[in-house]
């Protein structure tokens, strides 16, 4: 029997055994109550990745399920970051781009508890998220997210039933188990403000986390526990200075980690549903004491799909499918193998240089019937967050760089070149921060090509992504500019008429 299956039907079967005892025992309150949480992070695709091999929501809810059949006393959080970023969420669906749109109807199907924001909810932006709230017919939390408005902060809000109804700080689930003992367990939710939005306004994470503590104390919530999206030192944090809490299941970080701080024990999962805890809780409201015992459980191909979301998953698979297929014809053709992981996440991409930018400028340089010697992108155009590991596939190509566009060949003046060098480098924590390609910097600022001092008045041949044109990062970076003697635009021919091709192509040739 493979892996997958059997730790399921291990974990079943436990909680079969002790629902088998409950029966033969008379229905009295025993002071002791036993419930599941299944928890998932970090979940940016509905559909499973790398051809189908790990991940999927279809599969989590069979999951879920399976695991409700024993123990009803079953509940599903999300710990932020859901809505964005996603290859699909980034495609234009009647009339409008999907904006996670796709993972709200998934989720809804799966019979979530309870969520909290991401860091990333906020970036598709105030009138996407309102939708997406609205369209949700499960709960959220947060204590220090708020709605910027011109007269100050509010909750956000949702819309059910003709009802608007402000997401609370804190939420109280109450339990009851077949001999009728109860239980109220308290949440709050709290979110880092990394790639803060202006229409956000990110409270202090200590100081709401022990406001909503204090609340959940004084309502006697029997446990206090976190739904976070924090770095786990931060979430370490919390747990020292508040002792009350028992449990945090947080996100951000995409890898798997169990472990204690204070009186609480913190867990994450892996991003995008490659793996998923369950957690067994059981507390014993005669001594105060609670057992937490954690399973990491691997969603993969072994794992069979709950029909009724496989549908939704492929009703939006083939508006994505639709759409890449205008590229490439093979999406999930593996066409790179990665030896070291390749760095996708934000704060890599927005602040050093990186081996998946140096990928991408690489095959820019080369995307032209006659290649250039350096290339520019963007590191805000890089958009998958996530480490690319081993198997590479186009489609992992299109979740990196979502939007497309071409690549230009651009004949820049070397003082120009030089102002966009700085000013990208300046922009250290931004997306208008480089990647670069076969640029190097000495101690004294001073900007080299191939290892030859960059001259003001001699013109350079540069590679740059068409966004970069534009003038929305770099403001005095527009065709129009005195620096900038020619813009070429690339043939249908050439793999530059789209810059993901082109880093596909260059990968089939690395992979000879």
């Amino acid at each position: 029997m493979k892996k997958s299956l059997f730790l399921l039907l291990v974990l079943i079967s436990v909680v079969a055994c002790k629902s088998t005892k409950e029966i033969t025992t008379p229905l009295k309150d025993d002071g002791m109550i036993t419930f599941k949480f299944i928890q998932l992070n970090d979940v940016y695709e509905i559909a499973p990745l790398s051809g189908g091999k790990y991940g999927g929501m279809a599969r989590v809810a069979h999951v879920v399920d399976s695991v409700k059949q024993v123990e009803p006393n079953t509940f599903l959080f999300m710990a932020g970051d859901f809505l964005n970023p996603s290859l699909l969420g980034t495609i234009k669906y009647e009339g409008e781009r999907i904006k996670g749109k796709q993972m709200v109807e998934v989720m809804n199907a799966m019979d979530f508890e309870l969520v909290t924001f991401g860091n990333h909810e906020f970036d598709v932006g105030e009138e996407a998220l309102q939708k997406r709230l609205n369209e949700s017919n499960f709960y959220w939390t947060s204590a220090n997210c708020f709605q910027q408005l011109e007269d100050g902060p509010r909750s956000f809000y949702f819309e059910r039933g003709g009802d608007s109804i402000y997401v609370p700080e804190t939420y109280t689930l109450s339990l009851m188990d077949k001999d009728s003992t109860q239980l109220d367990v308290g949440f709050f939710g709290v979110t880092l403000p990394s790639n803060p939005q202006d229409f956000v306004y990110y409270a202090d994470i200590f100081l709401e986390a022990g406001s909503a503590y204090s609340k959940l104390q004084m309502q006697q919530s029997d446990l206090i526990v976190g739904l976070t999206h924090l770095e786990i030192e931060q979430d370490k944090e919390l747990a020292e200075r508040f002792p009350g809490i028992s449990f945090i299941m947080g996100g951000h970080e995409h890898n798997n980690m169990l472990v204690e701080a204070g009186n609480a024990k913190i867990a994450k999962a892996d991003a995008n549903a490659k793996t998923i805890y369950i957690h067994t809780l059981t507390f014993n409201k005669n001594t105060q004491s609670l057992t937490i015992d954690s399973h990491l459980f691997p969603i993969d191909e072994t794992i069979a799909e709950k029909p009724s979301v496989k549908a939704i998953v492929n009703k939006w698979e083939v508006v994505l499918d639709n759409e890449i297929k205008q590229v490439v014809d093979n999406p999930n053709e593996v066409i790179y193998i990665s030896q070291t992981p390749l760095d996708g996440t934000d704060s890599a991409s927005r602040g050093i240089q990186t081996n998946l930018g140096d990928m991408i400028t690489r095959a820019m340089a080369v995307s032209f019937e006659t290649p250039v010697n350096a290339a520019l992108v963007n590191g805000g155009s890089i958009r998958i967050d996530d480490m690319l590991a081993n198997q590479v596939t186009s489609m992992d190509i299109f979740r990196v760089l979502p939007f497309g566009g071409s690549v230009l060949k651009v004949a820049i003046k070397g003082s120009l070149l030089k102002e966009v060098l700085d000013y990208g480098k300046s922009q250290r924590g931004e997306g208008a921060y480089l990647q670069r390609y076969n640029f190097q910097q000495n101690t004294k600022g001073e900007w080299f090509l191939e290892g030859n001092a960059i001259e003001n008045d001699k013109v350079y041949q540069v590679a740059f992504s068409d966004f970069l044109l534009k003038g929305y990062d770099i403001p005095f970076l527009t065709p129009e500019n005195e620096g900038i003697l020619k813009v070429y635009q690339p043939a249908e021919y050439e793999p530059a008429k789209d810059i993901r091709k082109a880093i596909i192509i260059y990968l089939k040739k690395l992979k000879k």
